[in-house]
């Protein structure tokens, strides 16, 4: 099969370890093994997300006083390289005979995409509510309830186009395991000016898991799997009573009540992807990344 895998922000840094780059080695290094054996069996595409990484690196940016603060489609190209290089790293020590490459990945989105006005997408650490208040006071940033946390939000307008896609196409042709795509892409407007199409960045943070279900149609892949850093989709999430859905369909999926920040926007992606080519999109750990596409684990989604 052709199966393209996101792997969660939060999969690659746990919620409530530090954010260091050797914790973020070590999670990546437990994971390795397995997806180098999906790589064995399977063509195989990965992204990334990056939403701890993008927001630790805009504080680290806000604190250098002296200069203008990095924007966000600069910080997420910084992420895509700093994140590719420890998966690719360790995917590599773990496969030597597998081929590897990262694609620095731009994505379009429209200017005029109403995200922009109401910002929904976590990234960062998580904050107090007092911290949060006083971030906000000072920054201008706006924070939502993530948790028990406070975290901060940004614009996640939805992806219309992967530039990189006829790179993309001729690695995967070439048996490479092609890394890109990477926090859902540098987010992109195109604007036409007399002299032709002009590219610049845009303050926001595209959801990677509808940039990587946008590659995975482009791309015809036969699977398409979220991992993140919980079994899968639950009902009754957080309460005594909350149950994985194991297999579900996406009109099933559509009728959960889920968070627009977190689970949300998975459903809808893998959703999405089922009901445009049939196939089948999975939710589920990262550590039982085998069996997920073995459809044995996770939430399975598939067409009626």
């Amino acid at each position: 099969m052709r199966v393209v895998v996101a792997l969660g922000g939060n999969a690659l840094l746990q919620r409530g370890e530090p954010m260091t780059t050797e914790t973020q080695r070590r999670n990546v290094r437990r994971a390795a093994p397995a997806l180098a054996k999906v790589a064995a069996d399977h063509e195989l595409v990965l992204s990334h997300g990056n939403g701890p990484q993008v927001g630790l690196l805009a504080l680290q940016a806000a604190a250098y006083t002296e200069a203008e603060p990095s924007t966000l489609d600069v910080l997420g190209a910084e992420t895509q390289g700093m994140i590719a290089y420890i998966l690719e790293q360790e995917l590599r020590n773990s496969s030597p005979t597998e081929r590897f490459a990262t694609v620095m990945t731009m994505v379009g989105v429209d200017p005029d995409d109403p995200a922009f006005q109401h910002p929904t997408k976590f990234v960062g650490p998580g904050y107090t509510e007092e911290q949060a208040r006083r971030l906000t006071s000072e920054k201008g940033w706006p924070f939502r309830q993530d948790g028990q946390a406070w975290r901060r939000v940004v614009p996640s307008p939805r992806p219309q186009r992967i530039f990189e896609l006829d790179a993309i196409r001729a690695l995967i042709d070439l048996d490479v395991v092609v890394i890109c795509a990477g926090g859902g892409g540098i987010p992109t407007v195109v604007t036409q000016t007399e002299t032709g199409p002009v590219l610049s960045g845009v303050e926001a943070v595209i959801d990677k898991d509808l940039a990587t279900e946008l590659l995975a149609r482009e791309i015809d892949a036969d699977l398409f799997v979220m991992a993140t850093d919980v079994e899968g989709v639950f009902t009754g999430w957080g309460t005594a009573d909350q149950q994985l859905v194991t297999r579900a369909t996406p009109a099933e999926l559509r009728a959960m009540e889920l968070p627009a920040g977190s689970m949300g926007p998975k459903v809808d992606a893998a959703a999405g992807f089922v009901e445009a080519t049939g196939r089948r999109a999975a939710i589920g750990g990262l550590g039982l990344i085998e069996q997920i596409v073995a459809g044995s684990a996770g939430t399975q989604v598939v067409a009626g």
